[in-house]
């Protein structure tokens, strides 16, 4: 049985690491592949783990985890190779047979570990990316992220706002132009299922709800993710509903992130609903908004005029996202 080993830092993975993965795969009987991760990394080693362990599930290779801090390069630690050997051998078979690597270093590795060195596409002419190219300009190289990176990437864009506002509309119809997803408004389901009752019990539920889809959906998205509202607009309503946020949502609230949001101003008509209850207070409620996102530092612009000015502006603003 023949065995071997993939070294590498995915930071993030992409199609090229697939390639040598998979190369090495289909190259040896057994595949260790080695996620060699420091803590002061801009993309967590646990993640970058997962998304791994993720890519090759159900193949047979061995996804390995190795976090120690150890020098990455000869020229900061004369027993470089000895440090790094010894971190290494207790991941890998105790023969090992071959260093797959689309790295020099590779031929060095090899030799320290008694295995031949195998190159796969040191020059990049299968598969012209890199990790750095990569985080330098994701949405660039989009083509080249597996759909679980992808997700870690994505611009997300918030669609946020007062009732009656064109939000949903606004969402789909942005989702439909840039050949993405739009990300449901979960209160509105939640809500409808009850008649159009809502107690401040739901407002975990409705977070939850609206977090999960926003993930869930942010895998298939093509390199923008539009958002019907977002957790902090649920923690607007809850204060303005019921005096008070569960601890948890404003936490989360909080936690996550929006490349750019899009606020809807009242200079549109108010349509009746069922699940809308401010019909004559939707300035002050915009009001609110506005001084919660400044408050939150968030990038945001207001959306006015004509349903064809507004949807003319938000996709300027999405354009010019794109493109930095």
């Amino acid at each position: 049985m023949t065995t071997g080993m993939v070294l590498g830092k995915f930071l993030p993975p992409h199609l090229g690491h697939a390639y040598l993965v998979d190369f090495a795969r289909h190259y040896v009987d057994d595949l260790t592949v080695v996620v060699g991760t420091l803590a002061a990394e801009p993309i967590p080693g646990a993640r970058r783990y997962e998304w791994m362990r993720e890519m090759f599930a159900g193949t047979g290779t061995r996804v390995v985890h190795l976090d120690q801090e150890l020098p990455q390069d000869p020229s900061e630690h004369p027993e470089f190779w000895r440090l790094w050997e010894d971190a290494l051998r207790p991941l890998l078979p105790q023969r090992l047979d071959y260093v797959f690597a689309s790295e020099p270093y590779g031929w060095k590795l090899a030799e320290v570990l008694g295995a031949q060195f195998v190159q796969v596409d040191i020059d990049r002419s299968v598969m012209p990316v890199s990790g750095t190219k990569v985080r330098e300009k994701p949405l660039a190289h989009w083509r080249y992220l597996p759909p679980c990176v992808r997700s870690h990437f994505v611009r997300r864009v918030s669609v946020f706002g007062p009732e009656s506002t064109g939000k949903s509309t606004l969402a789909k119809d942005l989702a439909e132009h840039f050949r993405t997803i739009a990300v449901p408004e979960y209160a509105r389901t939640l809500i409808e299922s009850q008649q159009g009752r809502i107690e401040a019990a739901d407002i975990a539920r409705i977070a939850r709800g609206q977090a999960a889809s926003e993930d869930a959906l942010a895998r298939a998205a093509d390199r923008v993710l539009f958002c019907d509202t977002d957790l902090l607009l649920t923690t607007i309503w809850s204060d303005w509903l019921f005096d008070d946020c569960p601890d948890e949502v404003t936490r989360e609230a909080g936690r996550r992130t929006y490349d750019l949001t899009l606020l809807t101003d009242v200079d549109v008509p108010w349509v009746e609903d069922q699940v809308r209850y401010l019909p004559r207070d939707r300035s002050n409620f915009f009001q609110r908004c506005e001084t919660v996102l400044q408050a939150h530092q968030r990038r945001y612009v207001v959306l006015r005029g004509s349903w064809e000015e507004r949807f003319q502006t938000a996709v300027d603003a999405v354009d010019a996202l794109l493109t930095e």
